[in-house]
């Protein structure tokens, strides 16, 4: 019986060896070169063993390439072409758009999947969405994102963000100043914001600190060692997660999330409700609420899935990412003081030129030295570490006198932070300096190095609403206090190494001090 099992063991083991090992020859017999990976987890083991930040991970492969224009890693068992070249990433991103329009197929809905399944609304967003469905969707969200939108959209930032200040003010302690953990503060900030603009709902998170649709949101977005796990089967398990039905996010919040949307719907159609928010708009594209437009374009098809899964991804991204760059900017400006008073002195400017009137779309939208501040946090540390296209038909490229065929299928990494931290193009990148991007400076920045937001047709759709966010709560946090370090502030700034997101060691800790 022992021998039986050994037997089988030691088969079970070849067959997982050789299903684990089955694509690190992808590159060598291709001749490109390419960093060498480990059985099944690629170049990724230490981010899954918390022994390095995904960040740091991509910068490392990003050096490791050398002066390879292209260079092949793996995540997982998953070979990605890494392009490190800026005109190679100018033709796919735009020349080529056509032959890499799609992300991968990690967690995109099949066509014959139960359109009212809501257990992965992830591939059913516009994120996941592939060719002409995902052309059409982005159609379709795009005028909620314009200059116009962005205008209407700041009043309500801007009440967010006083209101957000006012609960700092309401501290007993914060005299002497106080010591908080911003990612939490800004968190907040974001929700509140998300919550009226998507989903049409008025919450004050900084009062009612427990509110279900912040603690339901605050439960998608924390990734613990299980939500780390079930990714990992996401990526390289797709049957067997078919058949075993694991859903990616808490099942409890998602169905929070898709009868808020749904029974918002349906609210505003009984009571012909018109609201200039994304639920609204989505109303509109099914043909439900008739406008001008809707009635010379054709009526789409969209489910109820594919309606909840925009508001759904929407919150995902901008109640994370957006606050996740508020706390970046802030760290850096307590780090750098000189950086810091600069931006001061604007917006104590802008605030001369208002003289006491409420903040405006054009006048934060004028502050050049805030934007740049802005600008250097993306460069130096942007959410999306790297972007991935999938080709769709084969094509080739010569690439130092090479040819490099690229199959449909084939995945294409683009490591943002990589270029990003690459003196080649960025001086001294480890140092946090906004004239990088003055007026004078960022005609040298060259093109393609530089993309916080993706590029090209499939760039972020909610860039610049997440842009307005960030000005309008560092305007206010330093109009009023001065950053300066606190005593569990992580200085030099290291990122943890837990997982996919970007956050340093201990949190993102600073104290406020008044300046009146």
């Amino acid at each position: 019986m022992l021998w039986e099992f050994l037997g089988l063991f030691a088969i079970a083991c070849g067959l997982f060896y050789r299903w684990a090992s089955a694509n690190n020859d992808f590159f060598k017999n291709k001749n490109i070169p390419f960093a060498k990976p480990t059985l099944y987890f690629g170049n990724m083991g230490q981010m899954f063993f918390k022994k390095k930040s995904m960040f740091d991970i991509v910068c490392e492969l990003y050096n490791q390439g050398g002066s390879n224009k292209v260079f092949g890693i793996f995540e997982q068992r998953q070979p990605l072409l890494m392009v490190r070249d800026p005109d190679l990433i100018k033709q796919i991103t735009i020349k080529d758009f056509d032959h890499f329009i799609n992300h991968r197929n990690v967690f995109a809905t099949s066509s014959d999947d139960d359109p009212h399944d809501m257990s992965n609304l992830f591939g059913s967003s516009l994120f996941s969405m592939r060719d002409a469905r995902w052309k059409d969707m982005r159609s379709t969200l795009s005028p909620a994102f314009t200059g116009s939108k962005m205008r209407q959209m700041f009043s309500l930032m801007n009440q967010v963000a006083k209101e957000a200040v006012d609960c700092l003010k309401r501290d007993e302690k914060i005299e002497e100043g106080i010591e908080l953990d911003l990612k939490d503060y800004c968190t907040r900030f974001t929700n509140d914001v998300i919550a009226s603009t998507a989903f049409g709902l008025q919450v004050n998170s900084f009062k009612e600190r427990e509110n279900t649709f912040y603690m339901m949101g605050k439960k998608l977005t924390t990734f613990t060692f299980a939500q780390n796990i079930k990714f990992l089967v996401f990526f390289t398990l797709k049957r067997l997660n078919k058949i075993l039905k694991i859903e990616l996010f808490d099942k409890k919040s998602t169905q929070y999330f898709v009868r808020l949307v749904l029974d918002a719907m349906k609210y505003r159609q009984e009571h012909n409700i018109i609201r200039p928010d994304m639920i609204n708009m989505l109303m509109e594209a099914q043909g439900i609420f008739q406008t001008e437009k809707t009635k010379t374009t054709p009526v789409r098809e969209w489910s109820d899935r594919d309606i909840v899964a925009q508001c759904f991804v929407f919150f995902f991204a901008g109640f994370e990412t957006s606050a996740v760059l508020m706390c970046f900017a802030a760290h850096e400006l307590m780090e750098n003081e000189d950086v810091q008073q600069k931006l001061f002195e604007e917006v104590q400017q802008v605030d001369q030129e208002l003289d006491g009137k409420e903040l405006t779309y054009e006048a934060i939208m004028g502050m050049k030295y805030l934007d740049q501040v802005v600008q250097e946090v993306l460069r130096k540390w942007p959410a999306a570490i790297a972007v991935d296209r999938e080709c769709n038909q084969d094509i080739t490229y010569e690439v130092d006198g090479q040819s490099v065929e690229i199959k449909k299928g084939d995945v294409i990494w683009l490591p943002t932070c990589g270029f990003h931290r690459d003196p080649q193009y960025f001086e001294n990148p480890k140092k946090f300096d906004p004239e990088r991007f003055s007026d004078e400076n960022k005609a040298n920045i060259q093109p393609f190095t530089y993309y916080p937001f993706g590029l090209g047709p499939r760039n972020c759709i909610g860039s610049r609403f997440a842009l307005l966010e960030a000005k309008a709560v560092i305007y206010y946090l330093l109009k009023n206090y001065r950053f300066v370090p606190a005593k569990k502030s992580c200085i030099p700034l290291e990122l943890s190494s837990s997982g996919f997101q970007l956050v340093p060691k201990g949190g993102f800790w600073l104290k406020l001090v008044p300046r009146n």
